[in-house]
């Protein structure tokens, strides 16, 4: 008989799903610590969209005939 176990949400998880739900966990705050949080992520791709608008904007106005 399988072992079972309640998640947060009060649905019943095998012993399987608990380890891999704390597997899961340990990964995403191992990403959350590395990158930042991602500000310095989102603040870089906010600078490449400005960027890329202003290509898109010089190049439209050299090609219009």
């Amino acid at each position: 008989m399988a072992t079972r176990s309640k998640s947060e949400s009060g649905a019943s998880m095998s012993k399987y799903d608990v380890e891999v739900e704390a597997r899961l966990q340990a990964l995403e705050e191992k990403v959350s610590t590395q990158s930042g949080g991602g500000g310095s992520d989102q603040e870089r791709l906010a600078s490449l969209e400005a960027k890329l608008d202003d290509l898109i904007s010089r190049l439209s106005k050299k090609m219009t005939f």
